[in-house]
């Protein structure tokens, strides 16, 4: 009863951090479209809300109920799918923590920009590109640990 518990709770974090991460994206890029700071400043400080509740929440208990699970089921750390997640979990959250500072930023540039009357700083423009590089990777890589939750394959790393 356990371990389906925590199953379900790691799918449940897993579902959050895909569906909340292509969420933000998609909604961020067609913000970013219309190049207008009212909107931008509004999409960008609900990206962050969500970011905040919704991702760094699953980003917390992921590895929690991961480890209980694989405890529980007897599947050792260093097994090669496990190992290869962690190493891509790691690899997402090194993308994705500048994210969330950029996010931000991009937040307050716009809504500076928006209370001016002012059009959009360069240095929006340069961040926006960084945010969008950095989610490309990270996005992939949550991708590639979903494929290895799902397929389980047998993979030799060390």
């Amino acid at each position: 009863m356990l371990a389906e518990f925590l199953l379900l709770a790691h799918v449940i974090g897993a579902t959050l951090l895909f569906g909340t991460g292509a969420g933000i994206a998609f909604f961020m890029a067609m913000a970013h479209r219309t190049q207008a700071p009212e909107l931008i400043a509004h999409v960008a400080g609900t990206v962050v809300i969500a970011d905040t509740i919704f991702t760094a929440t699953a980003v917390i208990l992921q590895p929690v109920t991961g480890y209980l699970l694989a405890t529980i089921i007897g599947w050792p750390l260093g097994e090669g799918w496990i190992a290869l997640s962690l190493i891509l979990y790691v690899v997402t959250g090194l993308f994705w923590l500048p994210v969330v500072w950029i996010q931000v930023r991009l937040r307050d540039l716009a809504r500076a920009a928006a209370t001016a009357g002012e059009p959009l700083p360069p240095e929006y423009f340069t961040l926006y590109h960084i945010w969008f590089a950095c989610g490309v990777p990270a996005f992939l890589a949550v991708i590639g640990i979903l494929w290895l939750m799902v397929s389980k394959p047998s993979i030799t790393l060390f």
